[in-house]
């Protein structure tokens, strides 16, 4: 539950938690004003500084404003310094009227007492996928909408796959993945690259095959869990992964298959128009999951939220931005230009119809979720950093994966 708006903020211990979370899925703000609701100027803050004031989604924040019959101020930080910004501007009672933040960073400002639930400012999120939405709940209460998505997939090089003779139908879980690899690695080319770095990517890009083993965040140390890290550093001691995945972020890793070498690599939906300049052949899978099917992913994107005011008349204009924002057309343009994989039914069929090559990328959101999804909210933090710590230390062999799960729990204890 979160704090009355009365609240009292533990600024530097919600900003660490904060921090933790905010940099591995890619995605590539001002204060409130006098003024009675209805009238004035909104304010509005977004982690997209990439795109000014000419662009598609500078143009919608201005369309949805004249709209809702107010001028909109719109201030744009990184994603780490929004998180700082809007906790700041929450205890100086100086919080902007829109919020557009990293989903994993709701449950934090939600319980920090600096948004407003669904139940008060009347956002409708029905249309929302659950797995989605679930990103932005906590404590039994919805803090804001997604905006849209994007996941962790499987690029594969076509031209490595047919040189190796290997069949992409075929690959539908670990067993037959590794067989791939084993298959590519005999003639001579390069396995799977993604990144096990020990920062908040590593445990991004872990957790597709940790989650697909079964296991549980509440539970790092189950045998589910061990056969996870257990299949990473296999790849690695067999040589179909190399080395650099202990250093590699998600960029570094991207750089390595864009060399034409791998025949797979572990990747988000924001690779996209990289993949396209790639110059071969490429596909994309899900992620599988241990014994078939789709391993869940976890979701990046943001959501749209409403921050706390101590005018409370100015949610109903508030509502009606975000409500613009969301909409069904504004969706589909904003996801388009984000890269994202859009949070609803009707919308992602239109991505789909537009580009076929989406049909996998909205098969992986379909299957993903939230790292703070299933209540964990702001513990979620406290599990990840054991997490990556536990790849780090078995990919390099000081410790086997079940000891090195088996000290991240007692971390976490």
């Amino acid at each position: 539950m979160p704090r009355s708006s009365g609240r009292r903020l533990t600024v530097a211990v919600l900003t660490a938690a904060a921090l933790a979370v905010t940099t591995a899925a890619c995605s590539s703000g001002g204060g409130t004003t006098t003024g009675a609701a209805g009238t004035g100027t909104y304010t509005i803050w977004d982690p997209y500084p990439q795109f000014d004031a000419a662009s598609p989604w500078a143009k919608l924040l201005d369309s949805c404003g004249s709209q809702a019959g107010v001028t909109v101020k719109r201030t744009t930080f990184d994603t780490s310094d929004l998180t700082n910004k809007a906790l700041l501007a929450a205890q100086q009672n100086n919080a902007p009227d829109v919020l557009v933040v990293d989903n994993p960073v709701v449950s934090t400002l939600a319980e920090a007492g600096a948004l407003t639930s669904t139940d008060v400012n009347k956002i409708d999120t029905s249309a929302a996928a659950p797995n989605l939405l679930a990103g932005g709940q906590t404590g039994g209460r919805t803090y804001g909408t997604p905006i849209g998505a994007n996941t962790l997939a499987l690029y594969y090089n076509k031209d490595v796959l047919t040189a190796a003779g290997v069949d992409i139908s075929s690959v539908k879980d670990w067993a037959s993945l590794t067989a791939a690899l084993a298959k590519v690695k005999a003639v001579g080319r390069k396995g799977i690259t993604f990144s096990a770095i020990g920062t908040e990517e590593g445990s991004f890009q872990f957790l597709p095959w940790f989650w697909g083993s079964g296991a549980e965040l509440t539970k790092l140390n189950s045998p589910e869990a061990a056969s996870a890290l257990s299949l990473w550093t296999g790849w690695l001691k067999s040589g179909y992964a190399p080395n650099s995945v202990l250093q590699n972020t998600q960029t570094t890793s991207w750089q390595e298959f864009a060399t034409g070498q791998y025949a797979f690599a572990e990747n988000g939906t924001w690779q996209l128009a990289n993949a396209k300049k790639a110059g071969f052949a490429y596909g994309v899978i899900p992620v599988p999951a241990s014994n078939g099917g789709t391993a869940a992913a976890p979701t990046g994107g943001e959501f749209v939220t409403v921050p706390v005011q101590a005018k409370t008349d100015r949610y109903s204009v508030s509502q009606k931005i975000v409500t613009c924002l969301t909409s069904a057309d504004s969706s589909f343009t904003t996801d388009q230009t984000l890269s994202y994989i859009a949070p609803t039914e009707a919308v992602q069929s239109k991505q789909v119809a537009a580009d076929a090559e989406l049909k996998s990328w909205v098969d992986a959101v379909k299957a993903a979720k939230g790292r703070t999804s299933d209540n964990l909210g702001t513990k979620y933090p406290k599990i990840s950093e054991p997490l990556w710590g536990a790849v780090q230390a078995a990919l390099s062999g000081s410790k086997s994966p079940q000891d090195a799960l088996s000290a991240a729990q007692s971390a976490v204890r």
